[in-house]
């Protein structure tokens, strides 16, 4: 038995159930919540709770919410939605645009940070967070993103904590943040490099499987790829034998205010995915069915791996 951090205490990896490895119940700038939440429409928990009971409903136990303090991370109203809707939530340490704030800090002082909401709790909280999680993006590895990896790196070897990586796959951008990763001694089986559907390159992915790390398959859907795309890339690594290393997931925003965003990108959030958190279930399982992938290999994706992934393995 390994138990690991939710927001709501201890959680029995066996108890883990069918998980998403990479959603956002809510995402904004910080304090957006707490100061102006007229921003984000009306009724904020109250859609929460319905999305977060339907998820129930179909199937979902848990969910990894990846969005960090920089993007309006509440863990008390994570917490209050957790335990009305029944849905585990386990939360996210890190920062996401790191450059123009770190300023003469270190990683080692960034650690102190991401250790203490590991072990002491957030925000005067005991709510205690389960994951570390690193940004890079288009700009690939910036001084700034460099500082704040190297952080989470030594967070994971003081907490045993497991790291989530945001990355630009077009631009093979998971290959700079494993090197920093092995240079830092994390073992690459406690790591998992995110937003891998983004590209169609199975030849990298696989170079990335094959350091020993987790592929977070995600961003279903996205605003400039089709699902079968999606779908054709998943069942290409089912094929090459990585089912074991694969952590498919939505990225889906389930509340936002983003208006830096273009108008089109904002329209399309609001109207690509009827589905919510059941979009994989509903639309990218029976494309993978339909190309021979059994159910059981389906369900293994979603039980077996991120149990396995907590867990170490």
């Amino acid at each position: 038995m390994t138990n690991i951090n939710s927001v709501l205490g201890p959680l029995d990896t066996n108890k883990l159930g069918f998980t998403l490895m990479h959603e956002h119940v809510m995402c904004a700038a910080a304090g957006i919540f707490k100061y102006y939440p007229e921003l984000l429409g009306p009724r904020v928990k109250e859609r929460i709770l319905t999305a977060l009971k339907q998820a129930k409903e179909g199937g979902i136990d848990t969910i990894v919410d990846g969005t960090t303090f920089d993007g309006d991370r509440n863990v008390s109203l994570l917490a209050e939605v957790s335990r009305e809707s029944g849905v585990n939530i386990i939360l996210a340490a890190g920062w996401m645009n790191p450059d123009k704030f770190i300023g003469n800090w270190s990683a080692d002082q960034f650690a102190q940070l991401f250790i203490r909401e590991i072990n002491e709790g957030v925000d005067g909280t005991n709510i205690k967070v389960g994951i570390l999680k690193s940004y890079a993006d288009v700009e690939g590895v910036t001084p700034g993103n460099e500082v704040m990896l190297r952080a989470i790196a030594r967070a994971h070897l003081r907490t045993n904590i497991p790291i989530m990586l945001h990355s630009y796959a077009a631009g093979q951008v998971g290959k700079q943040q494993l090197r920093i990763l092995k240079e830092e001694g994390v073992d690459l089986k406690r790591v998992k490099v995110d937003h891998c559907l983004d590209t169609t390159d199975v030849k990298y992915l696989t170079s990335l499987a094959e350091q020993g790390c987790y592929l977070g398959v995600d961003r279903c859907p996205s605003f400039d790829m089709k699902p079968e795309d999606k779908a054709k890339t998943l069942k290409a690594l089912l094929d090459a034998g990585w089912s074991h290393r694969l952590l498919p997931s939505h990225d889906y925003i389930l509340v936002a205010f983003m208006p830096h965003l273009p108008p089109a990108v904002q329209q399309w959030l609001a109207t690509s995915n009827p589905h919510g958190f059941l979009y994989m279930k509903k639309v990218i399982f029976p494309m993978l069915r339909e190309m021979g992938v059994s159910d059981d290999t389906l369900n293994g994706l979603f039980i077996n791996n991120p149990k396995n992934f907590f867990e170490g393995v």
